[in-house]
């Protein structure tokens, strides 16, 4: 069992402290979190370790799993990659492409692995249906939220639709060509509603919308390829996947038969692939444990966190234009 630490008991740092604990794949040592009156009620509470200062959790542990604001990811994980630590950090991996490329950089040096918690690569109905994810050439997806105070510190674009973008770029193998992006501030200082369009050198166009001001929560993508379109609810955890095949010389009398201006008849079938239903963020958790036990590449590695955040950045840059 690997040694591990957390930084930041904050809403989603408690979360992850408790599924640590539960965890067969590591030992929680503890937590930092700065405000150390919280730390001492949760403390008191949950009975986790309280640490006073990051330096000795870093010493205790050889995993640092960082769910601290975004603005202090990359001060964190300099100090425990230069102690030696392997990290595990919430999305985004840092607050600007700079800071992310140098945690590359510093992780390369010390010889440690990261992994970044973009959640949704975990999420049962994505699994469920990303092997048939196969040159997707149109994309959309709609990532809506009802309004909660607590995130909006940053752009929906880092808060949100990142989550979108990460997974994107994870089934279409292209680079990105072309992006044109509009963002509205209807109560935070940043956008608190976001469209884009990402246009790939492979011909992939991919049209995102996130809101964070939304009536009722919505997490679904849509990916449309040739005979094939397939549906992916993040939130209910569900998909749907329709394909077309050539119609049968004699259709029954239940088939479903789409003819087209040529003639060419196909014939239409749906499928609701098997969702086995998980902890996305145990499961992230552990499967950065079994990278780091069997020396392989970590499921989200810090690379294409990086990618996703330069991808957010160029987004975000539009707004100004």
């Amino acid at each position: 069992m690997l040694k591990v630490g957390v930084l930041g008991a904050g809403h989603l740092g408690k979360i992850h402290l408790r599924l640590l604990q539960q965890s067969d794949k590591y030992e929680l040592v503890g937590f930092y979190d700065e405000n150390q009156e919280n730390a001492e009620r949760i403390s008191k509470e949950f009975g986790y370790k309280n640490f006073s200062t990051i330096a000795k959790l870093i010493h205790a542990v050889d995993v640092i799993d960082i769910v601290t604001p975004t603005l202090s990811h990359y001060k964190c994980a300099k100090v425990a990659i230069k102690s030696g630590k392997h990290i595990f950090i919430e999305k985004p991996i840092a607050n600007t492409v700079d800071e992310a490329e140098e945690i590359i950089a510093l992780a390369a040096e010390y010889s440690v692995k990261g992994q970044v918690g973009h959640v949704e690569r975990f999420n049962p109905a994505f699994i469920a249906t990303k092997n048939m994810i196969e040159n997707p050439m149109f994309i959309e997806t709609h990532r809506l939220a009802e309004f909660n105070p607590r995130g909006t510190d940053v752009p929906v674009v880092l808060d949100l639709m990142i989550h979108d973008i990460d997974a994107i770029l994870s089934v279409v193998h292209s680079k990105v060509k072309d992006i044109h992006a509009s963002g509205v501030s209807v109560i935070s200082e940043t956008p608190d509603i976001a469209n884009a369009r990402i246009e790939f050198e492979n011909g992939c166009v991919a049209n995102l919308t996130a809101s964070r001001i939304s009536m009722k929560n919505m997490r679904k993508t849509r990916f449309f390829q040739k005979d094939a379109y397939i549906s992916v609810d993040f939130l209910e955890k569900k998909c749907e996947v329709v394909r077309m095949k050539d119609a049968p010389e004699i259709p029954g009398d239940f088939d479903m038969i789409l003819q087209n201006a040529e003639g060419v008849k196909k014939q239409i079938y749906f499928t609701n692939p098997d969702v086995e239903q998980n902890n996305a963020i145990l499961d992230e958790l552990e499967s950065f444990a079994n990278a780091i036990n069997t020396n392989t590449t970590p499921v989200v590695t810090l690379e294409q966190a990086t990618d996703a955040l330069r991808v957010a950045y160029q987004i975000i840059d539009c707004f100004d234009k």
